[in-house]
């Protein structure tokens, strides 16, 4: 496996679980405490901050703590490198698929109609 693959991997990962994608859709809107991100979540708060470190790890959220109080953000840096990653399988699927409905047309559209 190649270095630059492991961090990415980690990314994907982290965003399998919806729990971590909800955390994550959350914090895409603005900071917030780890009660607030807790707050309309069915679980405890614990399992909330286990979802936090693994976002953390992944390098998808930062988070810093001011007194009693632990602020998590959003890292885009993380997000862009998985977003960049989908739009180059992206291209090259829309290249085949292209190359494949050429394919699919024949020669009589590519050369005009039959006389």
């Amino acid at each position: 496996m190649l270095n630059h693959e492991v961090p990415l991997d980690l990314v994907f990962r982290a965003l399998g679980d919806p729990t971590r994608r909800a955390l994550v859709e959350r914090l895409v809107r603005g900071p917030a405490s780890v009660s607030e991100l807790a707050e309309p979540l069915t679980m405890s708060l614990a399992a909330v901050v286990q979802h936090l470190q693994v976002l953390e790890a992944a390098g998808i959220v930062r988070s810093e703590k001011a007194g009693r109080v632990r602020t998590c953000r959003i890292e885009p840096a993380a997000l862009r490198a998985g977003e960049q990653w989908l739009g180059r399988q992206r291209t090259t699927w829309e290249s085949k698929l292209d190359r494949l409905g050429d394919f699919l047309a024949g020669p009589e559209t590519s050369e005009g109609s039959p006389s």
